[in-house]
């Protein structure tokens, strides 16, 4: 069983969320206690959603009717094979196949999604009283961010709609937004999240590595270290801490440990200005700047994002890891359809 953090949890609806067969005599029941799980889940920043064998219309009625239907994202509810399904709601979340819960009654629809989706955990629901003191949906800490990612998520609806509605050139879009960007070293009251996203973010990781909160402390306190988190807002809302930045001085360089951004931000070109912030700063200090990175099998991205940013591959470090350099020529401007602010004491 692999081990990762669970993200999201895909629930049927007949038999598991309420008892009886809706299409069948109408008169369904909410499971006991299903709300309380619900609720739960959604405070700790896991979402919910829904694949369902089921008429949309009723369906839909009936969770209005109950009271829960905000809880659930992107829900799946037609006639289509549960593991599509899926595949369709791990397309509009953006995380893996091995950080989703699929929960139903039928072994026969398990089986199914399990036969094409190996990595999914598949769960009789008859356990779901049980789900939410798993570990795997247990984390140590919640954060503000963890509590307001289904809104987060919602905000991004809007933005995307807006977006794909807009017949402005992009990069007017993008100015209309408003967006603020700050980046400041990490507070203590920061690394929680940190920590979260270290172990959260696995596309826009460079390196793979994840940082407990302990860690992320001695890190903060050495003087050898310094922990940057970027923190991004626009005309829609907050889109919370969403990028982290471990770097390690010495007095003729400084080397990226760590660098990574939520998905969630891919679009917004948040990772080009902190790449830009630091090469400008470095060339400033006149040190060298260096980077490590390590292929996952996911974050081809944070390559490109180094490769744009001018860093070129020096030297293999072992363990997967390699190093990049940069020879901080030809840096950009900032953008200028972002508001950006620094708050980074360097010495």
């Amino acid at each position: 069983m692999n081990e990762s953090v669970i993200k999201c949890v895909v629930w049927d609806l007949d038999d598991t969320i309420w008892t009886g067969i809706l299409l069948e005599d109408g008169d369904v029941m909410l499971k006991p206690r299903i709300s309380d799980v619900l609720e739960t889940l959604d405070n700790r920043g896991i979402l919910n959603s829904i694949a369902s064998r089921n008429d949309f219309d009723a369906a839909k009625g009936k969770l209005e009717e109950f009271g829960i239907d905000h809880f659930f994202l992107f829900p799946q509810i037609n006639w289509n094979a549960k593991s599509f399904s899926i595949e369709k709601i791990r397309e509009k979340v953006n995380i893996g196949y091995d950080a989703m819960m699929f929960i139903d009654d039928q072994p026969f629809e398990r089986e199914e999604v399990s036969s094409v989706h190996r990595e999914v955990w598949c769960v009789d629901s008859g356990r779901y009283l049980d789900i939410a003191e798993h570990p795997r949906l247990k984390p140590s800490y919640v954060t503000g961010d963890s509590r307001m990612r289904r809104l987060m998520i919602l905000d991004d609806l809007v933005r995307q709609a807006e977006e794909e509605e807009s017949a402005l050139p992009r990069q007017e879009f993008l100015r209309g937004l408003g967006m603020n960007l700050d980046v400041s070293d990490a507070g203590e009251d920061d690394l929680l999240r940190a920590e979260e996203l270290t172990y959260r973010t696995n596309q826009l990781n460079a390196t793979g590595e994840r940082y407990s909160v302990e860690d992320l402390k001695k890190l903060r306190l050495s003087d050898r270290h310094k922990i940057l988190i970027c923190e991004l807002e626009d005309r829609f809302g907050k889109y919370g801490k969403i990028g982290l930045a471990v770097i390690e001085l010495s007095p003729g360089g400084w080397l990226l440990k760590l660098l990574l951004f939520s998905c969630r931000v891919m679009s917004r070109g948040v990772g080009t200005v902190l790449l830009t912030l630091l090469r400008s700063e470095a060339r400033n200090r006149k040190v060298k700047l260096e980077a490590e990175f390590r292929h996952t099998g996911r974050n081809r991205m944070m390559y490109v994002a180094y490769k744009f940013a001018g860093f070129r591959e020096a030297a293999e470090l072992g363990d997967g890891k390699m190093l990049l350099d940069n020879d901080l020529s030809e840096i950009p401007p900032l953008p200028d359809h972002m508001n950006i602010v620094t708050n980074v004491r360097w010495s």
